[in-house]
């Protein structure tokens, strides 16, 4: 196995994963241990190692790329950054719009659709609790987020933005330190961010378990009988999100970063298996930093300081989802969207893509908040539950690309060479 690249072990891992969750369904066990128990605790297991990760590699890699850069150009750094992911998420955003006007999967004989959802259905009653009450209040929030009242509780509850905003000022001010102790705390974060990225690639000789497990177990209680009346959608949702992530990024890649896309997939393998097969953006954060800094040669200042931030707030692949989805629930109960209609749809996507990070079924949230701007039931969230999962993993793993792509272009515009471009004449040493 240690000859064996780690992409194809956790593409071995999903297909046997697939292949068991089919085989043995929802009720198989062994002894009276159920198989979907077995499955459960691989993947949590995997998943509480990555999220293990995150707090002490976030800040490392933010305060050891802070301290390394001037005003200037973190200046710069932090424009550019702001623009790719505005740019790219209302791209994202668009790309949804299209497809789903062209191929409208909730008119015609999909109309039915709205018949068949039940007020009583356990999952939608969980799932309108979660997102009743939420507005344009929680884009707000955002802001709020944004600057803890405790550092340490901030980082025991996994808000990420508050912990970026401090690990933000903290390597600016330490840049800037004139500290006798200042190069010692410097060379404290820079030893940190390395032990953590040693850690890193000892978790990820596990990842083809871990990644079986949250397959398998996704699969088993999914199923794929229930996809049935949810096909089209399905299908609709996909195809923006390929035509996202394999045509209009890897456009971007080729001629604005000038580098080339396919050796940026190859580098980008890993970690967008792990993100499809974990579902989070920020329990991939670690592979995604190890792949881009190793794999596509940007620079730790870079790559430290961008990946971070869009692993909060870049959500290309979940504003896309929720443009489709909200024009699908439009068009299932029979309702003509105006131009303005859609473009409200537009604009509430990509704002809600980032004010609502960090909000627990945040994609169901934002939904909610689009519905409830063009007039339409809550309840209309129920048909997407059947298909949120799966439709769940691949939109990280398009956020993931994003926040890579992002990443890359943002290091070539810096000037950096990398090992990704084109007739690039970079060398691992």
């Amino acid at each position: 196995m240690r000859n064996i690249p780690l992409h194809w072990q956790i593409i071995a891992a999903i297909l046997l994963a697939v292949a068991a969750g089919i085989l043995g369904g929802a009720d198989a066990s062994i002894g009276g241990l159920s198989f979907i128990a077995v499955y459960a605790f691989l993947g949590t297991m995997f998943l509480n190692a990555l999220k293990m990760l995150i707090v002490p590699l976030v800040m490392s890699s933010i305060i050891s790329g802070m301290a390394g850069m001037g005003g200037d150009r973190l200046e710069k750094l932090g424009g550019k950054t702001l623009l790719f992911y505005a740019c790219s998420s209302l791209i994202a955003i668009l790309i949804g719009l299209l497809v789903v006007n062209i191929i409208a999967p909730g008119s015609g004989d999909n109309q039915a659709l709205a018949a068949t959802i039940s007020s009583s259905d356990p999952a939608l009653s969980d799932t309108l609790a979660k997102v009743e009450g939420r507005g344009m209040s929680d884009v707000v929030q955002v802001f709020v987020r944004m600057v803890p009242t405790n550092i340490v509780a901030a980082a025991a509850n996994g808000e990420m933005l508050g912990l970026i905003f401090f690990s933000l000022l903290f390597g600016f001010f330490l840049a800037r330190s004139k500290s006798e102790h200042a190069t010692t705390v410097m060379h404290f974060w820079q030893g940190v961010m390395s032990i953590m990225t040693e850690i890193t690639m000892w978790v990820m000789k596990f990842a083809p378990l871990g990644v079986f497990g949250l397959v398998a177990k996704t699969v088993a209680v999914t199923g794929f009988a229930a996809f049935k009346p949810m096909l089209l959608f399905f299908v609709t949702a996909t195809l923006a999100l390929l035509i996202h992530a394999f045509i209009a990024l890897p456009l971007v890649l080729r001629y604005i970063g000038g580098v080339s896309p396919k050796k940026h997939f190859a580098a980008m393998t890993p970690a967008l298996l792990t993100a499809f097969s974990t579902a989070s953006s920020s329990a991939t954060l670690p592979l995604t930093l190890k792949s881009v800094q190793e794999e596509s040669g940007v620079s730790k200042q870079v790559s430290g300081f961008v990946l971070p931030l869009g692993a909060t707030v870049n959500m290309d692949g979940t504003a896309l989802y929720e443009c489709v989805a909200a024009m699908f629930i439009a068009q299932v109960y029979g309702l003509e969207l105006s131009i303005v209609q859609q473009f409200t749809i537009v604009m509430i996507a990509l704002l809600t893509s980032i004010g609502v990070a960090g909000i627990p079924a945040a994609s169901l949230v934002a939904i909610s908040v689009i519905l409830g701007a063009i007039g339409l039931p809550l309840e209309g969230i129920g048909l997407l539950l059947v298909t949120d999962r799966i439709l769940d993993m691949m939109r990280t793993a398009v956020n993931v690309f994003s926040d890579s792509c992002a990443t890359v272009v943002i290091a070539r515009s810096e000037g950096e060479e990398t090992r990704i471009a084109i007739n690039s004449t970079k060398t691992d040493t």
